[in-house]
């Protein structure tokens, strides 16, 4: 290319800020990310604005990362990918051309098992989940913080996975007050090992957490509880992508190479969750890929090969409240080793891991400021 290469991320998440400020190194080409929000949001805290203290913050404002790092914001919605164009359009009416697109979009919590209207699906984006007033999902945890703070009830949790067990943990022990239930359709943290699972329900039956496993929910309207969360499954943001025909795989998740190109277009690169790799939708996963993302990027823009994405899981961190949880050693392909790591010292790793994020972020913006 003979000018400076425009490089787009659409997405301000841990894959796409983290790919967008890795990008930012590279002073030979612009970054611009799209992104509707002003601020990042540590999405493995939600659960803990279920506590309902309203100085509780999970989120870091844009303004304050970006600064200095020559990278584009803009507050605004894609809407529509033009592929043959190369250009992206937005819900504020703006065009924006790109040599290189890196999606990532991300998840957000799938309510359509709990509901089939089409208001359950946008739920999932801005609040309660399914058709129900009385279901929440993990993206709106602050206003279900709000919600347990009128009165005590019952309340069900619908999902055993990682981010259920969070919710019902976080809710049982700053809520006491509420009969909390946990119902899964499977086995109760079924990819930890047995010590794992033990613990686990160990301690949520301390806190009072009344486990049903084998229970397999069609809706959130069918759930005996005066509240709801919906945590069964995550769903990728994918709609976009689709709408421009870029393959998608059975979860609809983007089709990508091994550098995490898209198998349908050869300007478009996916991460995160929108990507369908091998790999589990997280955090964990996220910051790695967005930032491999970015080097297969620069490797194309640049004339060399693109290295293949090579990644192996190390344990699996989970909150059970603010004074316990669990570390779960893993092999490289995430199966559960036999030793756990339980109580206070699992809370401190847990903290320092979860820090660690947003630590690495700001040392990536200031390693592009610097350039």
């Amino acid at each position: 290319m003979t000018h400076r290469p425009d490089i787009v991320v659409l997405g301000a998440g841990y894959a796409g800020l983290n790919a967008a400020l890795r990008l930012a190194l590279n002073p030979h080409v612009t970054v611009t990310l799209i992104d509707p929000s002003d601020h990042f949001t540590e999405r493995v805290r939600l659960h803990q604005l279920t506590i309902g203290r309203p100085e509780v913050s999970v989120t870091h404002p844009l303004s304050v990362l970006l600064r200095g790092t020559r990278i584009r914001h803009l507050a605004a919605r894609a809407v529509d990918l033009d592929r043959a164009g190369r250009q992206l359009r937005t819900d504020d009416g703006r065009t924006v051309s790109y040599d290189r697109l890196v999606y990532a979009l991300g998840s957000v919590t799938d309510t359509r098992a709990a509901s089939d209207t089409r208001a359950a699906q946008d739920a999932a984006e801005s609040g309660p989940a399914g058709a129900s007033e009385r279901a929440y999902t993990a993206e709106s945890a602050a206003e279900l913080g709000k919600r347990l703070l009128d009165g005590p009830g019952r309340l069900a949790v619908v999902g055993g996975g990682l981010t259920g067990v969070e919710l019902a943990a976080e809710i049982a022990e700053s809520h006491p007050e509420w009969e909390v239930r946990l119902l899964t359709a499977g086995t109760l943290g079924a990819g930890l090992s047995g010590k794992g699972r033990t613990h686990v329900r160990t301690t949520l039956g301390a806190m009072g957490v009344r486990v049903r496993e084998g229970d397999r929910v069609a809706s959130a309207d069918d759930v005996d509880a005066d509240v709801i969360v919906w945590s069964a499954a995550l769903r990728p943001r994918t709609e976009l992508a689709a709408a421009a025909g870029l393959e998608l795989d059975a979860a609809g998740r983007i089709v990508v190479d091994r550098t995490l190109r898209s198998a349908t277009d050869p300007a478009v690169y996916a991460a995160g969750d929108a990507a369908a790799t091998s790999l589990r939708m997280a955090c964990a996963t996220a910051m790695p890929t967005g930032a491999h993302a970015a080097a297969s990027v620069l490797a194309g823009i640049g004339s060399r090969p693109a290295r293949p994405l090579a990644f192996r899981y190390v344990m699996q961190c989970i909150s059970l409240g603010r004074d316990d949880g669990l570390i779960q050693p893993v092999h490289g392909d995430d199966s559960p080793r036999g030793s756990v790591l339980t109580g206070r010292p699992a809370a401190f790793v847990k903290e320092q891991v979860v820090r660690s994020t947003v630590r690495s972020l700001r040392v990536a913006a200031s390693l592009a400021r610097a350039r």
